[in-house]
């Protein structure tokens, strides 16, 4: 990130331009950044994070590994900069799971234990139908751990689909919650539907990019550089621009759950403080 450049067009010319040296992806990740510090400090000053541990934790490893990413990146060689975000993106792949078991949980609280077994079992059943079948799969061949580089690819592919998977559990769980949460312990504007309607609406987003890009690799084929650029290109291209809004989805997830856990529930209230509990002295 450069320092902002002022230049003024003529010594008697009022009208300044204002030219800044910061990139959408450079501003969604600072905003992105904050709003996850903004949430921790929510979900830690107002006492949420008791409640949703495992959701507090995840948003928790999502910021070092945004820091991690932005301040190591450029300035490490790329197979130990690998060495260091991959661990971490399959270790949030372990803690994104525990956010929806723990999410449904705190949903469906009270439910008969066959009937957690059965939805749990076709939830679980389905996403991994849509896996197996959505993508592209590596070769045998391809996949080893006699290597480094082997390793690596493993761990790159087990954090892809692992991200997957935990994607389409989380747009199964959102549509439960919503149409069925208000029977159980999800009622509407609970912390539990709020948490899981922004869950689901960052898999949403995520899945719809992920298909786009897979659309894109298949139908697209250019023949220059520009054009390539055009379409394949991080910065300004088409898929740049995908990212971009798919990062932007989940920055307005975030600013979502900064201001419905940082209200009380519908039925709840606060503690009355100590010297409205205590009962009046009366002289005899």
């Amino acid at each position: 990130m450069g320092p902002v450049k002022l230049s003024i067009r003529g010594p008697d010319k009022v009208p300044m331009h204002f030219h800044f040296d910061f990139s959408a992806p450079q501003i969604i990740w600072t905003l992105t950044f904050a709003a996850q510090l903004v949430l921790l400090v929510v979900l830690l000053g107002r006492e949420r994070a008791p409640r949703y541990p495992w959701f507090t934790a995840g948003i928790a490893l999502f910021a070092l590994r945004l820091m991690v990413e932005m301040l190591l990146t450029g300035r490490m060689a790329t197979l130990p900069l690998q060495e260091i975000l991959l661990p971490l993106a399959d270790l949030g792949v372990i803690v994104n799971l525990l956010v929806v078991v723990e999410v449904a949980r705190r949903a469906f609280a009270g439910t008969q234990r066959s009937l957690w077994v059965v939805n749990g079992a076709g939830v679980l059943v389905v996403a991994l139908g849509v896996l197996l079948v959505w993508g592209p799969w590596p070769a045998a061949k391809d996949l080893a751990w006699d290597t480094l580089l082997g390793r690596l690819r493993m761990m790159q592919l087990a954090a892809q689909k692992g991200d997957a998977l935990v994607s389409l559990l989380t747009v199964q769980l959102g549509l439960m919650v919503v149409l069925f949460g208000r029977h159980f312990k999800a009622a509407w504007r609970s912390h539990t539907q709020m948490i899981a309607i922004g869950l689901s609406t960052v898999a949403i987003a995520w899945v719809a990019t992920q298909e786009t890009l897979l659309i894109l690799a298949r139908t697209a084929h250019p023949r220059t550089q520009q054009e390539y650029d055009r379409i394949f290109g991080l910065s300004g291209g088409l898929v740049g621009r995908l990212l971009n809004a798919n990062n932007v989805v989940y920055l307005a997830a975030l600013v979502w759950w900064i201001a419905w856990l940082w209200l009380d529930e519908p039925g709840t209230a606060p503690p009355p403080a100590a010297d409205e509990t205590a009962p009046e002295q009366t002289e005899s």
